[in-house]
């Protein structure tokens, strides 16, 4: 039923395989820390489960346009992914195999829309070198990731390491706080209840989008 994409965690482990190979030890160490610290807060205990009302939003696309669950909500199941930002090689991988998902998504009758913190700019560039076919949403300071309870503070040390890779969280996201969401999705049905709900503080590990499908097609046969 599914598309004939690897896994779409296949696909990750293996940027992790080659980030190992090319980053030496010590760097490595960093984002290790940086993750382990986060796991050990709880957090992916903390966010919506199942059987609860999503929040509603009403957050600018690329191209400036709003858009409001509340309307996406009345035509269809909604598919929302947070992602870190286009500048995380594993997010635009994610994207890109939801980007492949797409046609599939659409004639389930669902639909889908990705969330992050970074600038409608970003957005902008980030929709059309991907070529993504669904709406790339702002969430400005990752207020409505945080009504998801998926938001934490990146650690000063961790801080220092993306800006040493010129990954400036203050520029890319228009705002200085240095708050991200761990990567998480969940399928919302039309009464605005979470039905799949799954997070990881291990920006490594993702959602299965297979997972997500198939609970989109036990939803559309209620």
């Amino acid at each position: 039923m599914h598309s004939e994409l690897p896994p779409l965690q296949d696909q990750l482990d293996s940027i992790t395989a080659n980030t190992r190979t090319l980053v030496p030890a010590e760097r490595l160490a960093i984002g290790e820390q940086a993750i382990a610290e986060l796991f050990s807060t709880g957090i992916e205990e903390r966010i919506l489960p199942v059987g609860t009302l999503a929040p509603e939003f009403a957050l600018p696309d690329a191209a400036g346009r709003i858009q409001k669950s509340r309307d996406l909500l009345a035509l269809g199941p909604l598919i929302v992914t947070f992602f870190r930002g286009r500048w995380c090689p594993y997010c635009m991988t994610e994207l890109e195999a939801w980007r492949g998902l797409y046609g599939q998504i659409r004639s389930s009758g669902a639909f889908l829309v990705a969330v992050s913190p970074q600038t409608q700019r970003q957005s902008d560039f980030t929709a059309q070198q991907h070529g993504l076919p669904f709406p790339l949403l702002r969430d400005e300071g990752s207020a409505l990731a945080a009504r998801f309870g998926l938001v934490y503070t990146v650690p000063e040390y961790h801080q220092r390491y993306l800006r040493s890779i010129l990954v400036n969280l203050s520029f890319l996201n228009g705002e200085s706080s240095w708050t991200l969401p761990i990567p998480a999705t969940f399928l919302i049905d039309p009464k605005g209840i979470i039905r799949f709900a799954e997070a990881h503080a291990d920006f490594r590990v993702r959602p299965e989008p297979s997972a997500v499908l198939d609970a989109v097609a036990t939803l559309v046969r209620r």
